[in-house]
């Protein structure tokens, strides 16, 4: 099987480059038929860093303040696609200067001239067209005080990259690269005098794409939200497009945006970010509202899951729980063993989080976001729900296997609130327990309680229980229970070890508290952050206890405390599991 990627793998390569030289060849253009309004959104202090010569990207920081993008040492490949995906003329063009338009036509013409001729790692379907619908969408930027043969030059590119994706738009993997492959042709079939012609076959490749990818709760089978905010992003660029060249939006296309929306405001935190789960970060900071905004759709998702998540919202708390078994291998690597890990965020801070994708970090940080104790979930015995698979030795990819196969949830009222149930098989493979979990809202959002359990339902599970409990001579099966804090929440255990207080910039102060039976502990965490330098440190609090019977059930809460005139009072009262105003 990794022989046979590699040659798959090897072949595109080729096709690309023979496809990519004979689009060279291509009649080139000369205007534009009309030029859509950049959509993009940049960052101006991204671009202010790009000026100084402080080049990051993928995690990596290149200072080389005078030296083109193009020369300097690329660590990975990662860092390769993000420079030629050009998504840094959105960061120029939001500084926009004339130092700053200056750089970025400098680059542009740079790689004409080093790339543009079919060669380098820039000629994949999917950057291609990332790289297109930047071009398209600062033309004006870029082309302002050029002499005709620079001018000549930026519109010959366009042809050349355009004809390449016609070709090989479909070498895109499905999901977001053909989405991106796909949205680029569009965009220049619709833009560019003398490629009309390319466009309908790329509307209707589109639009099946929507069908195919997009399922009936608005959701992508990697489950990754911010890739799912990518995808709906370019579809709703598609659109705008093509309305404005009067060309027509198919049915299967709009009713994928209009699938999509509800969705996104069902995994959007309280804060405008989104959760962070399988892969996906925050989103880039404004892209969330500013695509909702856009696509004109208010309605919201029925009650039940969004993407297999749950949410529950009341006053400025909002809570988002995996609340489906992982995504399958072939969804893409980025899968997490995180079934019924939750975020908590409160106004515009958030509180409890997932430690997130360690991509950008390494292999082995990838690994360690991958697994359970970075989530704000259960572990038993050091043990994920799910566990990696050997990697494959043609993509380095691994996959999760053993992963929780049945995730059985309810959502409804409580009497003082919002209630969520759920649990998964994750741990009966291998200790004979289920894990259930609940959680509860109030509808001030001002407290939430929380109960986790440990079952031996079947007796062949009983079975397997008794013979684990054997093995560690009747001294319990451990189990941890995390919750990993934001790195901007400062935590501190309370006197007695009983309680922990976290204040939050805004100055709101929760307080987590646990029924007494189990040990409590505020321990370093870490949170893994896309587009830094290294992982941010952070905490989490763990409860620690040991399951020592078919039933173990452990209760804990989070409240918001509110100042008075004698100081912070705390909301909770006594009784950990229940909370009350």
């Amino acid at each position: 099987m990794s022989t046979l990627s590699g040659l798959t793998a090897r072949k595109a390569r080729f096709l690309n480059r023979w496809h990519a030289h004979r689009a060279t060849q291509a009649k080139a253009v000369t205007a534009f038929v009309s030029s859509p309004e950049p959509r993009t959104i940049g960052s101006f202090a991204k671009g202010r860093q790009l000026v100084a010569g402080n080049y990051l990207f993928a995690g990596a920081l290149i200072e080389a303040k005078g030296t083109p993008v193009w020369q300097v040492s690329a660590p990975d490949r990662a860092y390769l696609n993000e420079i030629h995906g050009f998504a840094w003329l959105d960061d120029l063009a939001a500084v926009g200067d004339p130092s700053t338009r200056a750089l970025a036509q400098e680059w542009l013409w740079a790689w004409i001239a080093r790339y543009g001729r079919g060669g380098g790692p820039g000629w994949t379907p999917d950057l291609t067209g990332r790289r297109l619908i930047r071009w398209i969408n600062h033309a004006i930027f870029l082309l302002r005080g050029q002499e005709a043969p620079v001018s000549d030059a930026f519109y010959r590119s366009l042809a050349q990259q355009t004809r390449f994706l016609s070709k090989r738009w479909h070498a895109a993997a499905p999901g977001l690269p053909r989405f991106e492959a796909l949205t680029g042709l569009i965009y220049a079939g619709a833009s560019l005098e003398g490629m009309e012609e390319l466009a309908p076959p790329a509307v209707a490749a589109l639009a099946k794409e929507c069908e195919d990818q997009i399922d009936q709760q608005g959701g992508l089978p990697t489950r990754n939200p911010e890739e799912l905010l990518d995808v709906f992003t370019l579809l709703t660029w598609a659109a705008a497009a093509l309305e404005e060249a009067e060309k027509p939006v198919p049915e299967a296309h709009t009713a994928a945006i209009e699938r999509i929306a509800p969705t996104l405001r069902t995994l959007r935190h309280s804060d405008g970010g989104l959760a962070r789960f399988h892969g996906g970060g925050r989103g880039q900071e404004g892209w969330l509202d500013h695509a909702l905004a856009a696509c004109e759709v208010k309605t919201r998702q029925p009650d039940g899951l969004s993407m297999g998540y749950a949410r529950l919202s009341s006053g400025r708390t909002s809570v988002i729980i995996d609340a489906s078994t992982p995504p399958k291998p072939e969804a893409g690597y980025n899968a997490h063993a995180s079934t019924l890990a939750f975020e908590v965020t409160s106004g515009r801070r958030p509180l409890i989080v997932n430690c997130g994708s360690g991509a950008s970090f390494g292999a082995d940080w990838r690994r360690a976001g991958r697994a359970t104790p970075s989530h704000s979930a259960l572990t038993v015995d050091g043990y994920s729900s799910a566990r990696l698979g050997d990697a494959d030795r043609a993509t380095a990819r691994e996959t999760l296997i053993d992963a929780p196969t049945h995730v059985p949830i309810e959502i409804n009222h409580a009497s003082d609130g919002l209630r969520f149930q759920g649990g998964h098989n994750g741990y009966v493979r291998t200790h004979g327990l289920t894990h259930a979990r609940q959680l509860e809202l109030t509808f001030d959002g001002r407290g939430m309680a929380g109960e986790d359990m440990l079952l031996a339902l079947e007796d062949a599970e009983k079975r397997l229980f008794d013979k684990v409990m054997d093995a560690k001579k009747l001294a319990g099966i451990p189990f941890d229970i995390r919750f990993h804090l934001h790195p901007e929440v400062n935590a501190e255990l309370d006197m007695g070890g009983s309680a922990v207080s976290m204040a939050l910039k805004s100055g709101e102060l929760w307080v987590f508290r646990h029924d007494g039976t189990q040990n409590l502990s505020l321990e370093p965490s870490v949170y893994l952050e896309t587009g830094r330098l290294k992982p941010r440190a952070s905490q989490q609090i763990v409860l620690s206890g040991r399951a020592m019977t078919f039933a173990t059930c452990v209760r804990w809460s989070l409240s918001k405390a509110q100042e008075t005139a004698m100081g912070i009072r705390d909301l909770n009262r006594d009784e950990p599991g229940e909370v009350y105003d």
